[in-house]
Formats: C-alpha cells, structure tokens, sequence
C-alpha cells in the first residue's frame, strides 16, 4: 500500500487540502484508495506530484500543468530538462536580484544615492531608457515619453526591483511556452503577451494593443531588441512578436 494523502503532503510541504484540490481538478489523482476509502498514492504518482511542484515553483497556473502534462507527447525527462533549464535561469536572476538588494542596501545605510547605471545595471544589457528613447523617436509620443519620465522619476529600488521581477516572471513563462513548441496564437501566449502590454501601460505609459504591435515589430527590426530577446532562445524575438500581434486581434 502506498503512502496516505496525510503523508503525501507532510512529504511534500503542502496541504492535504491542495492535493485533495489537485484530485478534483484531474492534475493527481492517486492510483487506488484503501478499504475505508482513502487516498493512497504509489510512486509514479509521487513522481508526476513532484513535476507539479517544480513547475508551481516555476510560477505555472495549474490550468497550464494540467495542459502540458495531458498532452500525448509530454514526456517526464523532458520536462525535468526543461525545468532544469528555468530553474537555472531563475537562479541565475534571483542571485542577481540579491547581488542588486544588497547594493542597495549598503547605500540606504551609507546614505549614498545610487546612480542611474547602479540601479538599472540588474536588467542586464537591456537598458529602460534606451526603450523610452526609442518609443519616443520612432513615434514621436511625446506625452508618452514624458508619462514615462514622470513615472519612474518617483519610483524607489523597490519598486524597480518589483518591475524586473515581472519582466523576469513573463519571460519565464515565454521560454517555456517557446520550449514547448506552443503556437503564437495559442491562448496562453498570448496571455504572456497581454501581461507584458498591461505591465508598460501599468508602469510606464498608456500602451494600446496598437502601440504594443509596434514595439512588438521594433523587437524584430532592432538588433539591440532583438538580441536581448533571443539570449534567451533563438527565435524568441519572433515569436513574442507574433504573440502580441495575436493577442491584438484577439476578440474579446
């Protein structure tokens, strides 16, 4: 007999509530219950709850991990390479994130004020302002621009650090739909998409779906956008600019 659903979720950190959810919606249904009716779960079901979990820690909706793992070609070694990949790259910007907060940090105590090159130097080879100079040149939306300006001149570390974790966020979830072969116009891309145009219009400046194409078009078109994009998959770039487009003819 395999372990109780008590057990399970002691083993696992979590609630046996979750794992009563987790059988209701179909995601892990233990392989066969005890005389008196209760959940019992073998091995490969602790091993399917383990891609669960692995994948909740990747920040995937549940709707999502039921998709992929109900589709007839997923296999659990890809899955564990493809996590494995994530995982890293979430590693990689956590340590970043916490190399930038204890800069920031440090300043706070010392009283000295971080310049602009300190406190954008997280995002990497991807520069914010470049982006705002370029909105401003290709369009001339200068309200824009100066929105823009008038925002982020009143925004803490805190508040970049929280804006580089969402764009850190979606361009997890844009590798893995991207990794899975899922189309531009699947829904879920064009989810990702919709989340990076409201989280511009939410941080920056007002961004139609119309404006959102055309920087979905200037991804493609400039070298510097587009490199930023595909370091992370050969490719990306497109298909990000796809997806927006998508998402833009998207009835509602």
């Amino acid at each position: 007999m395999g372990p109780s659903v008590g057990k399970v979720a002691e083993l696992a950190g979590i609630s046996v509530r979750t794992l009563h959810h987790y059988d209701e919606i179909g995601l892990l249904s233990p392989s066969s219950r005890s005389d008196a009716g209760y959940r019992l779960y073998d091995d490969a079901d602790l091993q399917r709850l383990q891609q669960i979990m692995f994948y909740r820690e990747l920040a995937f909706p549940l709707e999502d991990i039921g998709k992929i793992m109900q589709d007839p070609a997923y296999d659990s070694r890809d899955a564990l390479l493809q996590q494995r990949r994530m995982l890293e790259t979430k590693s990689a910007h956590i340590a970043a994130m916490l190399e930038a907060i204890d800069r920031a940090l440090d300043a706070t105590q010392k009283g000295i004020a971080m310049n602009k090159e300190e406190m954008f130097e997280v995002f990497g080879n991807f520069d914010p302002a470049e982006y705002d100079d370029e909105v401003k040149e290709r369009w001339g939306d200068t309200d824009a621009y100066k929105e823009s300006n008038r925002r982020t001149s009143r925004y803490t570390t805190q508040d970049w650090e929280r804006i580089k974790t969402e764009g850190a966020d979606q361009m997890e979830r844009m590798v893995a739909l991207f990794d899975e072969g899922a189309s531009p116009e699947d829904p879920r891309s064009m989810d990702v998409a919709e989340d990076a145009r409201l989280s511009i219009d939410r941080n920056f400046y007002p961004c139609s779906r119309e404006m959102h194409v055309h920087l979905g078009e200037m991804y493609v078109a400039d070298p510097r956008f587009t490199k930023y994009y595909d370091q992370h998959r050969e490719g990306l770039a497109q298909w990000f600019c796809d997806a927006i487009i998508a998402n833009a003819l998207r009835e509602e």
